[in-house]
Formats: C-alpha cells, sequence, structure tokens
C-alpha cells in the first residue's frame, strides 16, 4: 500500500525529503560528516599543539620542562604568544651549563679535602666502626691525616 502525496504537496518534491516514518539519510550522513570533521580536527589541533614538546623531548630536562608549561599556558590561556615562545625554545639548543659546574665543584671539592657526598656516607660508616675497634683518639688523628692532602 503505497502512500499518495498530500494534495497541495507539489508533485516534484527534492530527493531529500523522506516520506513521515522513513530515515532520512541526508541526516544521517551530515552527522557522521561532522562527528568525523570535529574530531579530525581536534586530532590536528592538538597534535599541532604539543609540537613544541616533541621537538623539546631530547633535548636537557629543564627546557622540556619549561617547553611543556608553556604550551600548556597557551592551551588553558589561548594567549599564542606562549606556543610561539615555547616552539622557539624548543628549536634552540641551549649549552650545557650544568655540568661543567658540577664538575668544578667536584674538583673544588677534591681540592679542598672534603669527601662527596657518597665517599662522605663510607667514610663515615668505616671511622665508625674502626673507632669502635681502635678507640676515640686513634680514630681521630687517623682521619684527620688521611684528609689533610700532602704537597710533596
Amino acid at each position: 500500500m503505497s502512500e499518495s502525496l498530500h494534495p497541495s504537496a507539489p508533485h516534484d518534491l527534492p530527493g531529500f525529503i523522506t516520506a513521515p516514518g522513513d530515515t532520512d539519510t541526508l541526516m544521517v550522513v551530515v552527522g557522521i560528516v561532522l562527528l568525523v570533521s570535529v574530531l579530525g580536527v581536534g586530532n590536528l589541533y592538538l597534535r599541532l599543539h604539543s609540537l613544541p614538546e616533541q621537538m623539546a623531548h631530547k633535548s636537557q630536562k629543564l627546557q622540556f620542562e619549561i617547553v611543556a608549561v608553556l604550551g600548556l599556558l597557551a592551551l588553558f590561556t589561548h594567549i599564542h604568544l606562549f606556543w610561539v615562545i615555547g616552539l622557539l625554545l624548543a628549536m634552540i639548543d641551549l649549552p650545557d651549563f650544568g655540568t661543567p659546574l658540577r664538575r668544578i665543584a667536584g674538583s673544588v671539592e677534591k681540592i679542598a679535602g672534603e669527601p662527596d657526598d657518597e665517599a662522605a656516607e663510607t667514610v663515615g660508616e668505616s671511622t665508625a666502626h674502626a673507632g669502635a675497634a681502635q678507640g676515640p683518639d686513634t680514630t681521630k688523628a687517623a682521619a684527620a691525616k688521611s684528609e689533610v692532602p700532602s704537597h710533596a
């Protein structure tokens, strides 16, 4: 049984107009295209937004953290200058000032006769065990003698 058109309806209706109770295929297709395009643009935006972080991932830890914070600031405040600064910072290789300074500090400690942290713990434990066996006076003299560098 086919339904007839309303008498006042035009006889040449466009193809996107459906009969009552039928599925509107144009609306379904537009809904799927809209969903895919929103997810695609969102994915592209987030990948582009994390580009400075990915570039700075192979650099120093401090530089990576600064770029990551700038990226988060740009994401939540919509101030694009933070993203541009993060991108420029990720592209620049900052010189490593920490390692030479740590080596200089370690050398100065060796010259001064102060043991580093790990050596201080082992020296402290060994002198405590030796002090219990020898007596308090001999361990202090032995420790003072071993810490004083000789200039011979």
